[in-house]
């Protein structure tokens, strides 16, 4: 199975790549259509929630930079 890849965006979305579903709070898919890609919404400003529809753009300012995350917890 290939790895699903999420990118966090610059100023906007998280795009998913692969082979992947969405469900939602009750375990039910989302449509997708057929597609391998997607961008999920994070500002909150879409009308197409969970999906971006671009209404962050001049709204959200976050510049993506990874780093490693203190351990985990046991």
């Amino acid at each position: 199975m290939t790895k699903v890849r999420l990118t966090v965006n610059n100023n906007g979305s998280l795009k998913i790549e692969g082979d992947f579903e969405i469900l939602d709070s009750e375990g039910k898919a989302y449509g997708l259509n057929g597609r391998d890609v997607v961008s999920l919404c994070r500002c909150g400003r879409s009308a197409n929630k969970p999906f971006c529809d671009g209404s962050h753009k001049g709204y959200l300012e976050h510049q993506s930079k990874a780093f490693d995350l203190p351990p985990k917890k046991v």
